[in-house]
């Protein structure tokens, strides 16, 4: 309870608004990396509580949003195996492929369940030794170790049944990619705190030096993204572009050695789409030549798949921070959480579920809406 209390004090949050708004005296652009944190901004109003002069804009990291339609629909042919037990988080079942979704996959016979830990799926390998058992490890450097270190028991354990069918991606490289986009607005970033947590911020003082930008750590409580706000805009209005950790109770500069270690032992860097955007060179990972009998897109050789983007869906444009979900045609008519166009309306880390789940509708909110972490 104490970092949950103590980091959504209504007075402190004043103060840190006060002193944002005494620093700044230009427009300012900021993006959020983490689909968390933008829940949080969006929860508690901070975006609309900064003075006017600062934007936060929403950025691509939400893990379910960017894992690319292909993926999801190799996913989808291989849970509709009857040889096949599909795992997966409960967040991904009804994120949309080209014609169905995972939930719709079960209640066509497919034996697709729902776990919280890809051990869980190792385990069911384990109690099913006639059965391909296939976990689906989606997200950014957060997800990837524990994903990384069941493949390993698994290979150690001598459990055959159990594959990996893998999406993960990697922030920087994201980053780059905004930064050299045609259409970029964004002078700084608010960095993800649990990805730092695990991989440190060694890779980030390049890409702050090379495009000028901070690049502030930042938690995911009101407080940790108000102070993350106020270095930031520190920084701009001083004409500095440095890495700064907003968030030292959970991030060291080294990171998670022990976490590291696993992921270069069964991963590799590779080419990674991502939904709405495309590809980025060196943005994910894939199992390495080690691991390869555990890979699922290589046991089950899904290959020749045909995608089928909605046409109404503009999640892409999302994605990238050029469009507010409530600036959508499709935004709460044809797209909602039970009828989605887009994994950004299903993720629990969507940009356009936070907005449907917050009521951010393109209205003003009262005064009273938009007390201070309220």
């Amino acid at each position: 309870m104490k970092y949950l209390e103590e980091f959504q004090n209504p007075e402190l949050a004043r103060r840190l608004l006060d002193e944002i708004r005494a620093t700044v005296t230009r427009p300012w652009a900021l993006m959020e990396v983490c689909g968390g944190q933008t829940h949080t901004i969006i929860r508690h109003g901070i975006d609309q509580l900064l003075p006017d002069e600062v934007e936060l804009i929403h950025g691509p990291g939400c893990p379910v949003c960017v894992t690319p339609l292909e993926v999801i629909d190799k996913a989808l042919e291989i849970a509709a195996r009857p040889d096949v037990i599909f795992c997966s988080f409960g967040d991904m079942l009804r994120v949309p492929g080209s014609d169905r979704d995972l939930f719709q996959v079960r209640s066509r016979g497919g034996d697709v369940r729902v776990v919280y830990s890809p051990l869980d799926a190792l385990k069911i390998a384990q109690q099913n030794p006639h059965r391909e058992v296939v976990f689906f490890g989606i997200g950014f450097e957060t997800t990837a170790p524990p994903n990384a270190m069941t493949v390993h028991q698994a290979r150690k354990l001598g459990i055959p049944n159990f594959s990996l069918l893998v999406s993960h991606v990697r922030v920087p490289p994201a980053i780059e990619a905004i930064m050299t986009s045609p259409s970029c607005r964004v002078q700084a970033f608010l960095a993800a705190g649990h990805v730092c947590s695990v991989m440190g911020m060694g890779e980030y003082p390049e890409l702050a030096d090379r495009f000028q930008v901070p690049i502030v750590v930042t938690g995911f409580e009101p407080l940790d993204i108000l102070e993350g706000v106020r270095r930031t805009v520190r920084q701009l209005e001083r004409g500095e572009h440095t890495v700064d950790n907003a968030y030292p109770r959970a991030v060291r500069s080294e990171g998670n050695p022990a976490a590291q270690a696993m992921l270069a032992d069964v991963f590799e860097v590779t080419d990674r789409a991502w939904r709405g955007i495309g590809t980025i060179p060196a943005s994910g990972w894939r199992l390495s030549e080690r691991y390869r009998d555990h890979d699922a897109e290589h046991r089950f050789s899904v290959d020749g798949i045909t995608t089928r983007e909605p046409a109404a869906c503009r999640s892409g444009e999302v994605l990238q921070g050029l469009l507010k979900p409530h600036e959508c045609e499709a935004f709460g008519t044809t797209c909602t959480p039970r009828s989605p166009l887009g994994a950004t309306m299903v993720s629990s880390e969507g940009a356009c579920a936070a907005y449907y789940l917050y009521r951010r509708l393109g209205i003003t909110p009262t005064p009273q809406e938009a007390s201070p972490v309220a």
